[in-house]
């Protein structure tokens, strides 16, 4: 399940992506720019807010969602991209050589994914798959308190 998981996120690149700033949230559409198994990378301007958020605080949250699916990603970002990955990046992407002279005008920041969720709501009972990437655990659960486990 948590490679269906990645390939949702292969599929839908688009997503919200969310920072803080202070104790307030920020969220935003970003687009996952390469997946390297559950590692994302990632493109900004270093004059953007969300590249001052990220340096104070690297802690993010994304989710992507299509068709009663969704993923939902927790991590920390680094700004450790090398060189050959960011140039990638850059001659990948449609959208940047329109808004960037040069790949290095850009910051690049990866995020290795510490938790992710799967929610599945089209069966019935509809499914949620919570993996701990850190620990490898995996737990199963339901969503609404019609299917708890607990009663």
């Amino acid at each position: 399940m948590l490679q269906k998981a990645l390939q949702f996120l292969r599929e839908h690149n688009e997503i919200a992506f969310a920072t803080c700033e202070g104790n307030l949230p920020k969220i935003r559409v970003f687009q996952i720019m390469k997946q390297e198994g559950t590692v994302l990378y990632f493109a900004t301007s270093p004059k953007k807010s969300v590249y001052k958020q990220l340096h104070e605080n690297p802690n993010v949250e994304l989710l992507a969602s299509a068709d009663k699916v969704s993923v939902r990603c927790v991590g920390t970002v680094t700004f450790d991209v090398s060189d050959d990955v960011q140039q990638w990046i850059y001659d990948n992407n449609e959208v940047l050589p329109r808004l960037y002279t040069s790949y290095d005008k850009m910051v690049y920041f990866s995020l290795n994914i510490a938790e992710l969720d799967y929610y599945d709501l089209r069966p019935t009972p509809p499914m949620l798959k919570h993996f701990d990437l850190r620990t490898g655990d995996m737990v199963d659960g339901y969503v609404g308190e019609r299917y708890s486990q607990e009663k």
